[in-house]
């Protein structure tokens, strides 16, 4: 499990495509390699990540086809949001992210309004229901609040945000531009709303 702030940004140094998945080399000099273990899960761009390898300053991971099918932004060069995972006694400080990227979205907007950024971001279908006016969203595994939800004819959405300057400054999302595709995670609070809702009143008893 991961909080969504963002506890450094790292550089994919190399992708090399295999078969069965994808192999990244990510130089995190901020990140703190001494205390991960082979085998610890890292937060990439808020997709959660298993340690096959590390060095002082840089780690490894394999990224699988699934994973791939559903996420975007590890090309190599590419600068991405790093979070190690939740410890007992840690400070949970944004909301509780899986670190299951659920689909892509597209950036619409970002505009700059002098003392923080306006960001627009066009949810598909799949995801348009769970998002709500003041819920949760990861963004490239950033925890996010939702301000606005405009849902569209196709059956999409757009969301906007409110990035603070902290936030802008220490995150890729300093970086994106109307077309950047971003990794979304829905809150998980909605994923149990929306299966309780399936059910209705079965499974209720005394």
């Amino acid at each position: 499990m991961f909080t969504g702030i963002i506890e450094s940004t790292g550089t994919i140094e190399t992708a090399e495509a295999t078969p069965a998945n994808l192999r990244l080399v990510i130089a995190a000099p901020k990140l703190g390699m001494h205390n991960v273990a082979i085998g610890d899960s890292i937060a990439v761009n808020g997709c959660c990540l298993t340690v096959v390898s590390k060095t002082a300053e840089s780690f490894a991971v394999d990224v699988s086809n699934e994973s791939l099918s559903k996420t975007a932004g590890f090309a190599q060069g590419a600068t991405v949001n790093l979070e190690k995972s939740l410890r007992f006694g840690d400070r949970l400080g944004g909301h509780l992210v899986s670190g299951h990227v659920d689909d892509v979205g597209i950036v619409t907007a970002m505009e700059d309004l002098g003392a923080s950024w306006r960001l627009e971001i066009e949810a598909p279908q799949a995801l348009a229901r769970y998002l709500a006016r003041k819920g949760s969203i990861t963004v490239n595994g950033v925890s996010l609040t939702v301000n606005t939800v405009r849902d569209m004819p196709d059956g999409k959405c757009r969301f906007e945000i409110n990035i603070i300057p902290h936030t802008f400054q220490v995150t890729t999302i300093r970086g994106l531009r109307p077309g950047s595709k971003v990794n979304l995670e829905i809150d998980l609070l909605a994923r149990y709303v929306e299966r309780m809702a399936s059910l209705g009143g079965a499974g209720q008893g005394a």
